[in-house]
């Protein structure tokens, strides 16, 4: 069986996996996905704890586990297998994998998932997974490597594992934008998403008061071709959600772009309110319309 992508994947709210308080609030919440955090958001003495926890989170949510999901610890600590034996058996939504050095990472995790998926009774291979490509610096060489990766749906990046893994002093620019190193990581996990023609999702904006800073970059990455954001508190859920839901007007325009070209099946151009449009202004419409069920 072939994993399913999300119908929806424009918010990803991450919830500490030792805060029942926290899960059931991102549970309630608008987002899209919902992720329960074994890792960066549990210390150490906690993660046995935080499992059995997460594990009676997912159990107690019989509707809608499908947009519950977990980020486990990586493959090459302590932890990982712990994990999944401790929340597959709640049958999870799906995977957050963390610090992936590259495609053997998922392919191991997929053996893994396809023995507790038998043991529990779930259909083997229905596990979908989101990858954080960038975490690494090895990752980095490695974000063209996942076409037709098993189980994988989507793509995301990480500036702050990164910028450990390289020894950096710091992710950002003077000015507080993202320096040339953690840019150069958006856009290949971008096209690493093209690539394995999965979704794109943009990773976290730290500061959750600046919910005008958020909007403007959402939009700006979903114009470059993201799909959905990762969020760190609930008030930023509504932001991304607008953000990346295509506006009337722009689901009109893809309406009428298509149409356009139906009448036209042989033309290569066409003109249109002053401009010519192409091919590849057409493909965009489809993509579009397909985000929107249109």
């Amino acid at each position: 069986m072939t994993a399913t992508p999300p119908a929806r994947l424009r918010s990803w709210l991450f919830a500490p996996g030792d805060s029942e308080k926290k899960m059931a609030k991102a549970a309630d919440s608008a987002a899209d996905i919902v992720i329960f955090d074994l890792e960066d958001a549990v210390a150490p003495d906690n993660k046995a704890q935080a499992r059995q926890m997460v594990h009676d989170a997912l159990a107690a949510r019989a509707d809608g586990r499908d947009r519950l999901w977990i980020r486990i610890n990586p493959l090459d600590g302590p932890y990982m297998l712990q994990d999944l034996v401790a929340v597959m058996p709640a049958r999870p939504g799906g995977l957050m994998l963390p610090k992936v050095n590259g495609r053997a990472d998922v392919e191991r995790l997929d053996h893994y998932l396809s023995a507790l998926e038998v043991v529990n009774g779930i259909a083997e291979g229905s596990t979908p997974l989101i990858v954080l490509v960038t975490e690494t610096a090895e990752s980095m060489f490695h974000t063209s490597d996942y076409k037709d990766a098993p189980r994988v749906v989507a793509l995301s990046w990480g500036a702050e594992d990164l910028a450990d893994s390289i020894g950096a002093s710091s992710n950002r620019n003077p000015d507080g934008s993202y320096g040339f190193t953690y840019e150069l990581a958006r856009s290949l996990c971008l096209l690493g998403a093209a690539a394995a023609n999965v979704a794109a999702i943009e990773t976290i904006h730290g500061d959750f008061r600046d919910l005008d800073g958020l909007k403007v970059r959402a939009e700006k990455v979903r114009r470059d071709g993201y799909r959905g954001m990762l969020a760190i508190h609930p008030a930023q859920v509504d932001v991304i959600n607008a953000a990346f839901s295509p506006q009337e007007e722009d689901i009109a325009e893809a309406q009428a772009v298509v149409a356009l070209f139906a009448a036209h099946p042989g033309a290569g151009t066409i003109g249109y309110k002053g401009r010519m449009l192409d091919r590849p202004h057409l493909s965009r419409a489809q993509q579009l319309l397909r985000q929107t069920g249109s």
